[in-house]
């Protein structure tokens, strides 16, 4: 079976003869490890040759549509127009479709749009429903790849989820709560955004069942609903407060971090422990402040690289099926903030 070079390109590239490179690729013997490395090299290098010369000058659209406070959605944002002039030399721009909140009707309607406009791939953080799912099948459909980012909607026909795993997320916060709370007895309040985001819901599945497993006595305290805003957030962990003396300690899943510090300071309540969510502005301060005890984190810039290799590797601009792998689960203290 003839391969994919000519003998006489890979002699070329490798420096060595035809005939050392046909012993080579059929495995004669006669030739030198060393060589045999070197002509795998050459061979290495000419893929990659081939794979920059696939990517001149290929130009590509994606539309980003979120569902998030505008502090990850500005975070999001940054790590991709970060990680855009390292795609050289193919050239990608983006559409934002971005809102802390978007009525269902809206946001199947803005999916559509795009339908119907063309895109070379939607980038999406919505929420897992039948209709969000419908429309992902509709873009599929007209040949627009959909890859879900942060929390996924895995009963649709997206082709990636990119993030990390929000089951091992959960199960993280969990196992450093227990840590802390050894020796002290309160409760735990843990805050989501909305109960339809399936990565949130699957955060709170593995804090649960890390907790049962590492504290079984631990008393914990759900309220959702507080689209990771601020006000609301305060306004909802003032109630559990109230209602729940016995609160001592947070998990906030969906963000709105400061509300929640705010709410125990008006309370006259100690929080022991209070794990949250991605590297913001506000979680900076509050890392830096003391009210935050530690962050769960990914890089974000790594997930849009995931992001971009996926999208052309469905349009072929890559070689192979690109497969993203889950982002790592970094723990950020006060002491190893990163830049």
């Amino acid at each position: 079976m003839p391969h994919r070079y000519p003998v006489r390109e890979i002699a070329r590239q490798a420096g060595v003869s035809e005939a050392t490179v046909d012993r080579v690729l059929h495995q004669r013997p006669g030739v030198r490890a060393g060589t045999v490395l070197q002509v795998e090299q050459a061979i290495a290098d000419l893929d990659r040759q081939r794979t920059q010369l696939r990517l001149s000058g290929r130009r590509f659209l994606i539309d980003l549509v979120m569902e998030t406070p505008n502090r990850f959605s500005g975070l999001v944002r940054e790590a991709l127009e970060q990680e855009l002039p390292g795609l050289r030399p193919a050239v990608m721009r983006a559409r934002y479709h971005l809102r802390e909140t978007w009525k269902p009707d809206d946001l199947v309607a803005e999916l559509d749009t795009i339908c119907r406009q063309g895109s070379h791939a939607v980038v999406l953080k919505a929420p897992d429903t039948p209709e969000v799912a419908a429309a992902i099948g509709r873009l599929t459909s007209a040949r627009i790849p959909v890859i879900t980012l942060v929390t996924d909607v895995p009963m649709s026909t997206r082709i990636a989820y990119v993030g990390m795993d929000n089951r091992a997320a959960g199960a993280t916060a969990a196992y450093l709560m227990c840590q802390w709370l050894r020796h002290v007895s309160v409760d735990v309040l843990v805050m989501t955004s909305s109960e339809m985001f399936r990565g949130e819901e699957e955060r709170e599945m593995g804090f649960r069942a890390a907790m049962r497993s590492y504290d079984p006595g631990r008393n914990i305290v759900e309220v959702s609903e507080s689209d990771g805003l601020d006000e609301t957030s305060r306004v909802l962990t003032a109630r559990a407060l109230r209602e729940h003396p016995g609160i001592g300690a947070v998990y906030s899943i969906g963000g709105g971090n400061s509300g929640i510090v705010e709410a125990f300071a008006a309370a006259d309540r100690t929080c022991e422990a209070f794990v949250g969510h991605d590297l913001g502005d506000a979680n900076r301060g509050l890392l830096r402040s003391g009210h935050l005890t530690a962050v769960l984190h990914h890089d974000l810039r790594a997930d849009m690289r995931q992001v971009a290799q996926t999208v052309m590797g469905f349009h072929g601009a890559l070689p192979g099926e690109q497969r993203p792998r889950a982002s790592g689960i970094q723990i950020i203290t006060p002491h190893n903030l990163p830049e």
